[in-house]
């Protein structure tokens, strides 16, 4: 007896089909800056003979691009809210070369001498974001000019030359490492029930994300897929302590570092500020005829940026054990390219903290993976160049699309 197909068959195999495109899709655009930093991990760990990810290696990408993102979290705020800061680099420089005067030449302790660099940096942030907010100057402008300014001061506070070392104590802050609480002898015990848990605690905030989600009527999704990609994501986190804590276990500013990326996130995703700095970069009028006090906001992601550029200065130094009168030179083009690489609008308005993050580590990669094939800095330049000049190509493409 010949079975024949119901007319239902093709249509729900369409649906499907549909459905599998639009849950691609989806994660694509969620993740594919994620898959992209891990592809390109994979092209240097294969390029590099398997140096990129070995655990000492791996362990100076987070030391050396750890300022970098930090700075990125503030940055991605101002260029939310519609901004630029082209003095951060110069303002990490000139905290540091404080940081140095202050702990070396009169013996400040430490303690005191950082909360002393971190409100300097939160004045300088309000010295700018005051013309801009208030004045209503270009916020290009002003902090060019700022760049310039916070460059010569750096000299003219280290006359010069380089001053240190730091305390112990302080120099740690940048180049310590947690300690395992139960002293493992090959692995860092503590770094990897770190790592555990943080990855629990991802999943766990995921799952409230899409319950509450479905709650409300919002689609959420296949619940296999959200499974699947959680899972993938925790068993990276995971795998990334593992890799860390074969060596010495977590750097002190990677907790530092994780703390702030969470705290930001909250922040920028789940808070009535967070919010009102979409609202103001995504258009100020209409953010301004609802109540909203642009010029605050304005100046308060200055303030924020002064901070962050701060505490950035320090742990450069403090990795540096000197302050230095070229120190932070460039750092600003680095802080920028994060932003826009993790898909920040430069017209203002969108962009994520985690997008920033993986932005400034796709920098990072890029950077620690030429270096160790030999490529010559010129031609990273070059590189770099180009993928900053893509990234803002597919927002512009996007928006003249839409």
């Amino acid at each position: 007896m010949r079975k024949t197909l119901s007319p239902a068959a093709p249509q729900d195999a369409g649906v499907k089909h549909s459905e599998i495109v639009r849950v691609l899709k989806r994660g694509a655009s969620e993740y594919g800056l994620l898959i992209s930093l891990i592809v390109i991990m994979a092209f240097f760990q294969m390029s590099t003979s398997s140096v990129l990810m070995q655990p000492l290696n791996l362990t100076n990408l987070v030391l050396q691009n750890s300022y970098i993102v930090i700075m990125a979290l503030g940055m991605l705020m101002v260029i939310v809210a519609g901004h630029i800061d082209l003095s951060v680099g110069s303002t990490a420089g000139l905290v540091g070369a404080l940081a140095a005067v202050l702990m070396v030449q009169f013996n400040v302790n430490y303690v005191l001498a950082t909360i002393i660099c971190i409100a300097t940096g939160a004045l300088i942030g309000a010295i700018q974001g005051y013309w801009i907010a208030f004045w209503r100057m270009p916020s290009f402008i002003v902090t060019l000019a700022g760049m310039l300014v916070f460059r010569g001061l750096t000299n003219l506070v280290l006359q010069g030359q380089s001053i240190g070392p730091f305390p112990d104590a302080f120099a740690a802050f940048s180049s310590g490492f947690i300690p395992d609480i139960f002293h493992g002898q090959s692995l860092h015990v503590t770094s990897i029930l770190l790592g555990i848990l943080v990855g629990l605690l991802f999943f766990v905030i995921e799952f409230r994300h899409r319950a509450s989600a479905t709650k409300y009527g919002m689609g959420s999704g296949s619940f296999s897929v959200f499974v699947a990609k959680n899972v993938i994501l925790t068993g990276l986190i995971v795998f990334l302590c593992t890799i860390l804590a074969s060596y010495r276990g977590l750097p002190t500013v990677l907790v530092i570092m994780g703390v702030l990326i969470g705290v930001y996130t909250f922040v920028m995703n789940r808070t009535t500020i967070g919010r009102r700095i979409y609202a103001v970069g995504g258009n100020a009028k209409a953010a301004r005829l609802s109540g909203v006090s642009v010029p605050a906001i304005s100046f308060l992601t200055f303030v924020n940026m002064g901070v962050l550029a701060a505490l950035a200065g320090l742990i450069f130094a403090a990795r540096l054990n000197s302050g230095t009168p070229k120190a932070g030179t460039g750092f600003e083009l680095d802080v920028i390219a994060a932003c826009f690489i993790g898909g920040a609008s430069a017209s203002g308005g969108v962009g994520k903290v985690v997008g920033a993050v993986v932005g400034a580590f796709i920098m990072g990669v890029m950077n620690n993976g030429m270096s160790i094939m030999g490529i010559g800095v010129d031609y990273q330049q070059v590189i770099k160049g180009v993928v900053l000049l893509a990234a803002v190509f597919v927002d512009v493409y996007n928006k003249n699309k839409a």
